[in-house]
C-alpha cells in the first residue's frame, strides 16, 4: 500500500451506547474509508480481505457467552480474517474474543475493573501505562503464540499476536461516550460502588492526556504490528 491510498477500515459496532468514539477519529485522521457493522442488528455476508484492517469494539455481553447469535457471527467472521492475515484491533469484548479465537480462553473475572487505572507495560511505545479506562469483569489466558505487552492485577491488559492486537481497556472512550455509560450502566457503577459523577469528573481530568497515549497506540499498532507503516495521517 502506498502512502497515497487510503486505508479500508471495518469497525464491528456490538450497541448503541459503544460507538468507535476516538477510533473513528483517528481513522479520519487518515482519510480512511470506514464502514461501521452493527453485527448486533444486521446479518450480512462480509468479506474481511476487502479490509486493511478491522476494529472490534466493546459489549455488555461476554466474548465467551455463545447463547448471543451475535458472538458466534462474529467469532466466523473474525477467524476468516485471522486465517487471511487481515489485521484486527480488539477492545475490551473485541480484544478478548481475538484471544479466544487464538487459543485462549475467556472466563468470569474474580477482579472486576472499573474506572481510570495504570498498566503494567514492556512496550511503552506501544501502550503507555496510562491511566486507561477498564469498564470489564471478564479476563482471559493466552496461547503461547501471542505475546502480552501489559497487565495488571486482573490479568492480561495488552497482547499482540501476528499483526493483531488486543487490549483489555477502552482507549476509544470519549466524553459523550462515558456520558452515555454511567447513564445506561448506572446499576454496574452502583454495584461497583463508583460514584458516577466522579467518574464523569475524573474522566474530563483524564481524557487529554490519555487521548494521547490512545492515538499513540493506533499509529503504532498501524505500522509497527499491523505493518501498514506506508500510510501517513493527513496533515
Amino acid at each position: 500500500m502506498s502512502s497515497s491510498d487510503n486505508l479500508r477500515a471495518l469497525i464491528l459496532q456490538h450497541e448503541d451506547p459503544t460507538p468507535p468514539g476516538l477510533v473513528n477519529d483517528w481513522l479520519e485522521s487518515h482519510r480512511a474509508a470506514i464502514d461501521v457493522y452493527r453485527i448486533d442488528l444486521e446479518e450480512k455476508e462480509v468479506e474481511p480481505t476487502a479490509y486493511d484492517l478491522i476494529v472490534s469494539l466493546g459489549y455488555q455481553h461476554a466474548a465467551f457467552d455463545d447463547h448471543i447469535p451475535m458472538v458466534g457471527r462474529e467469532a466466523t467472521l473474525m477467524r476468516y480474517a485471522l486465517d487471511r492475515d487481515v489485521p484486527i484491533l480488539g477492545l475490551c469484548f473485541g480484544g478478548q474474543l481475538l484471544a479466544r479465537l487464538l487459543g485462549g480462553e475467556v472466563f468470569r473475572s474474580d477482579y472486576s475493573e472499573v474506572g481510570w487505572l495504570p498498566v503494567r507495560t514492556t512496550d511503552p511505545e506501544l501502550v503507555p501505562e496510562g491511566p486507561w479506562f477498564q469498564w470489564h469483569f471478564d479476563s482471559f489466558t493466552l496461547p503461547d503464540s501471542a505475546q502480552v505487552v501489559a497487565d495488571s492485577p486482573a490479568g492480561p491488559q495488552a497482547f499482540v499476536a501476528g499483526r493483531n492486537l488486543g487490549v483489555q481497556f477502552h482507549p476509544e472512550v470519549t466524553m459523550s461516550i462515558m456520558a452515555d455509560w454511567v447513564v445506561v450502566y448506572r446499576h454496574e457503577l452502583d454495584a461497583e460502588g463508583v460514584d458516577p459523577d466522579e467518574l464523569l469528573a475524573e474522566t474530563e481530568q483524564m481524557l487529554e492526556k490519555t487521548q494521547r497515549n490512545s492515538l499513540q497506540m493506533f499509529e503504532h499498532f498501524l505500522t509497527h504490528v499491523a505493518g501498514l507503516g506506508s500510510v501517513e495521517a493527513a496533515r
